[in-house]
């Protein structure tokens, strides 16, 4: 047994790391949510939609992104037409968590680490609201695709670049990196 533990310690300690990670920062997120009352929009949720709406705007869209009155979410009104709603899981925290936590258990030199930690949450935060501002578009032009976007496509980008951003600190700045 001890053998094993030996031989796969690298694997147990990512594994560990990976999950400790993951736990703290969800529990912390979860406890930053428990601040907010049952039928308010947390202030992660809020800036993404304000940024979403500023994106959006930008481009001579004519959108109106206004906070539910009965809803903890956002409602997206784009052509004057109730298109979608910005709700706490479009934020990318629970994507961002993931990242970190990853990055966290292949983890290299401390400076490097917290930058691309810094710089892959920010990259992850601007493509969300991108994704956001792009779905609202599609999904008032071809509301019977929804499915495929918001289900599929769109996560596939999302978990795309986490991905990519993975392969790459693994490669190049993790302990692991030749």
């Amino acid at each position: 047994m001890k053998k094993y533990l030996i031989q796969f310690k690298p694997f147990l300690v990512f594994i560990g790391t990976f999950f400790s990670a993951y736990i703290v920062l969800t529990l912390l997120y979860k406890l930053y949510l428990n601040g907010f009352a049952a039928n308010d929009v947390d202030g992660a949720t809020t800036i993404v939609s304000h940024n979403v709406e500023w994106l959006m705007q930008l481009f001579n869209c004519d959108i109106l992104i206004q906070k539910s009155v009965l809803h903890p979410y956002f409602e997206v009104w784009y052509n004057k037409k109730y298109t979608i709603r910005i709700v706490e899981g479009c934020n990318a925290i629970s994507v961002i968590i993931l990242f970190i936590s990853f990055i966290i258990a292949f983890s290299g030199k401390l400076k490097t680490t917290l930058l691309f930690i810094i710089t892959g949450s920010i990259l992850i935060y601007l493509l969300n609201v991108i994704r956001i501002a792009i779905l609202t578009v599609l999904l008032f032009r071809f509301p019977e695709k929804e499915h495929i976007l918001h289900g599929v496509l769109f996560p596939l980008i999302i978990y795309g670049l986490v991905f990519i951003l993975w392969v790459f600190w693994v490669n190049k700045f993790s302990k692991y990196a030749k």
